[in-house]
């Protein structure tokens, strides 16, 4: 008898010591579960501040400019371009200085201005010969800000693969100048880099989910934000903005929907933007009113007999 008894009190040892050992390799799953999430987490679709919007935009007024192409901001002043012109505005959009013939002094013909940027007083223009659809002679140009008159040209680099010049943006953190491009393919799938002291061309950047028909673009606490004519304005489709930060060395980035713009006076082309660092507002240049095909204006719809440009203002917060 007593010895039974042993047999089953062995046999009792050895089943809490295997259920003791099974104990010890479930604790072991999170371990693994917790080095699979490490590795899944390094993907940008698993890092909510790259996916999801860095801002909220609240809308806080508009004011109507003259010109149809780009804004920008520095200290107590608002640059406005046209396709032909340049307007210089205090903060309060009275009108200072117009300069309607800014192609003075280039050595190659060119008839239009896109999306603009200022840095130390300075107007950083992407100007090209446009026609439907169809930029050439692209050039980096550098403006006075108060004059608004021509300083110098940056050589443009042919072999970068860039065909259009939609917009400008100054990136001071590295002293460089960026390019997007309206004409899409390979075009405007595409960010273009300049030295921002010597212009020498540093190579491009491939953004990943690019947006289509990209319109302006603008540096801001470390990000690039770009604006995209992918509404449809036939249809009452709103246009967008873009996010997306690159990182020293990169050879591509991935893009973020940050902003839908539903709440404009009308759907009709989204143009150039930039940002008011002293106001934390974000400024969007709206055309409305004119038919555009191929990039350029053809005729009005309905209850207009000319285009109006305006310039949005949104107060920003950002998302926690």
């Amino acid at each position: 008898m007593k010895k039974f008894l042993l047999l089953i009190l062995s046999a009792m040892i050895l089943t809490l010591t295997a259920c003791g050992a099974g104990q010890s390799t479930a604790t072991e799953a999170p371990d693994a579960t917790k080095d699979e999430t490490a590795v899944t987490s390094a993907r940008p679709e698993d890092d909510t501040a790259v996916m999801l919007p860095k801002y909220q935009y609240a809308l806080s007024g508009s004011h109507e400019v003259k010109g149809r192409q780009g804004v920008c901001s520095e200290g107590d002043y608002y640059w406005v371009s046209g396709s032909t012109t340049l307007a210089k505005y205090d903060k309060d959009w009275n009108l200072i200085t117009l300069n309607e013939d800014p192609f003075k002094g280039y050595e190659i013909e060119v008839n239009h201005i896109a999306d603009i940027d200022v840095y130390n007083n300075e107007l950083y223009i992407g100007a090209e010969y446009f026609m439907d659809g169809v930029g050439k002679n692209i050039q980096v140009a550098v403006y006075d800000g108060d004059t608004l008159e021509l300083k110098r040209t940056f050589p443009f680099e042919p072999e970068s693969g860039q065909l259009e010049c939609s917009g400008i943006a100054v990136n001071p953190d590295n002293s460089t100048v960026w390019m997007c491009s309206w004409v899409g393919e390979e075009s405007g799938r595409y960010l273009y880099s300049y030295d921002l002291k010597t212009g020498e061309y540093k190579g491009k950047v491939h953004m990943q989910m690019p947006p289509q028909w990209l319109q302006g673009i603008a540096y801001y606490n470390g990000s690039f934000y770009m604006t995209a004519d992918d509404g449809t304005a036939d249809d009452k489709e709103p246009d967008h903005l873009y996010r997306t930060t690159i990182k020293d060395g990169a050879t591509d980035c991935i893009v973020t929907l940050e902003r839908t713009f539903d709440d404009v006076t009308l759907q009709g082309e989204i143009e150039g933007l930039t940002f008011d660092h002293a106001k934390n507002q974000l400024l969007l240049l709206y055309n409305r009113g004119a038919r555009i095909v191929l990039g350029m204006p053809k005729g009005f719809y309905d209850g207009y007999d000319h285009e109006i440009s305006e310039v949005f203002t949104y107060d920003m917060t950002e998302r926690k």
